[in-house]
Order: structure tokens, then sequence, then C-alpha cells
């Protein structure tokens, strides 16, 4: 193999390790709860949005970061080329950066938290990090038991939106809750589909996944399931007046959502062919988030 090689392949490996579309879960939560509150009450403050965007990317990247070096602790990711911690062979220096990322995500929630005089959303973001150490974290490690869905759920969901419309209103909203579920399920799809390709690996460390659980045969028609209700509880919020009718325009995802179900369930224990379905999850989390917002947007100039 040529140095050439070596140094495009090393590149593949640290793309795959800093994992840039998982971002996109510290993106959507922030603009979807920002553009709810714009639905209901008129109120943006560019400077909040930003400043919560930029904090959650980089709690994100603790979460990340600091995954790999508790998943090294097991052994689960010795055949994870593109571990950070596999990558670099230190594993203290993996987690020092991770709690630093940390640090500088939460100073952003508490001068957002300072300049409001409101201490709320800085609660919900406790709260939000600590399910999400949970996961992996010890002693908890809820995601060897196979709670990591549920934990995406609540954490990305109803936690991160509520925070981030609260941010921008002062208050809570009902509605926002409800519209939430949507984000939340989108995100644990992405978290679930990536255990499709690593049945044996969890195995070996005792993870009980809930691939692990199901099987792939019977995870794919749960993933099926899952994957419909995203547009199920989409129109349920239309006709009870949650969302606009203007949201019918999330439909627009379904391509998306028809390539991840009928890929998943054509591959889903060929591990090879199946390990790209997280990423196809990722693309149905960006379109239907995105013309989510859209809808909500839109309809507040209509």
């Amino acid at each position: 193999m040529t140095t050439k090689q070596i140094s495009k392949q090393d590149r593949g490996l640290w793309l795959a390790a800093i994992k840039p579309p998982i971002y996109s879960v510290a993106i959507a939560p922030i603009a979807v709860g920002t553009s709810i509150a714009f639905f209901e009450t008129g109120i943006f403050q560019p400077q909040i949005f930003l400043t919560f965007l930029g904090s959650a990317i980089l709690i994100i990247a603790w979460l990340n970061l600091s995954n790999d070096v508790f998943d090294s602790e097991t052994g689960i990711d010795v055949n994870k080329a593109h571990s950070v911690v596999n990558l670099t062979g230190n594993k203290s220096l993996v987690f020092w950066i991770a709690n630093i990322c940390l640090s500088l995500g939460m100073g952003g929630i508490i001068a957002l938290s300072w300049w409001q005089q409101d201490w709320n959303v800085l609660g919900l973001i406790l709260v939000c990090c600590c399910l999400g150490y949970t996961y992996q974290g010890p002693p908890f490690r809820l995601g060897y038991l196979g709670l990591g869905e549920i934990i995406c759920f609540f954490t990305f969901g109803p936690g991160a939106v509520s925070a981030a419309y609260y941010a921008q209103t002062q208050q809570f909203s009902g509605t926002s809750l409800a519209i939430s579920s949507i984000i939340g399920i989108s995100t644990s799809i992405i978290l679930f589909c990536s255990h499709f390709h690593q049945i044996e690996d969890d195995l070996a460390a005792g993870k009980r996944s809930p691939i692990v659980r199901l099987g792939t045969s019977l995870g794919a028609k749960v993933l099926a399931i899952a994957t419909t209700s995203i547009y199920i509880v989409t129109l349920i919020l239309i006709v009870g007046g949650a969302l606009p009718l203007l949201s019918l325009i999330i439909f627009g995802s379904l391509p998306f959502a028809y390539h991840l179900v009928s890929h998943v369930n054509r591959y889903h224990a060929i591990p090879e062919k199946v390990s790209n379905s997280k990423f196809i999850a990722v693309n149905l989390y960006l379109s239907s988030s995105l013309l989510l917002i859209l809808g909500l947007v839109l309809k507040s100039y209509v």
C-alpha cells in the first residue's frame, strides 16, 4: 500500500471517528425548538439561538469522545478502527479533550442563563447531560442494558427541544413537548440502526442492545414501525391543531424513510451491507427535521 493510499485511509478513519453527520442531533433539536417558539409566539432571538447551537455542538463532541473512552474500557471497540481512542492510542488525552468540550459547552449555557437571569435552561441541559452520561458512563452503562434508544428519545426530543423553546420564550409549552416527540423518535432510529452490524462485538462485551435482544429480522420490522410512526404522529398533531396543515411537507422525507426500511429489511443479517444504515437514518432525520422546521417557519409568514 502506498503512502498516498495510507493517508487516504487514515483520513477516512478520522472522518468516521469524528462523525460529522452525528452533530445534526445537536443542531436539529435546537432549530426545531426555536422554530416552534417562532411559530407560537413570533419571538426569535438570534444571539440566544447561536449561543445555544454552539454549546449544543460542543456538548455532543463531549458525548461522542467520552463514549469512545468508556467503550474502550469494556473492550467493545476492540475491532473498531475508527474509534478516536484506537486512532490516538491515548485514552487520557481523549478524555480530557471531551471534558474541555463539555466545560465550554456548559459555559455557553451558563452565559445564556446569566443574560436572561433565568436558570431553567441550565437545569434542563444538566438533566440532558446526566442522561447522556448514563448511556455509556460507569457505573450506569444503561446502553449496555438496551436502554439507549429511550435515553436518546428523551434527551434529544423533549429535553433539548423544550430547552431551546424556553430559551427563546422563557416559558414552557405543551405544543413544543408534543412536537418534540417527532425529533425524539427520529433520533432514536439513528441509534437503533447502529446496532445491526455489530451484534458479535456487542455480545462479546455483554451489551444487550435492542438488536441483540430482538435479532436482526424482528429488529428490521420494529424499525419499519418506528419509521412509520414519525408520519403517524405528525398527522395526529396536525389533526389536533398542534402543527399547521403546512407541516404535511414532512412527507417529502418519505423517500429517505423508504430507502432506510427497505435497505435494512434486505440486508439486516449482513453486517457489511447493513453497516451504513445509520447514515441513511441520518438522512431521514435531517430531511424530516428540516421540512418540519420549514413548515413551521413558513406558516408564521402566511
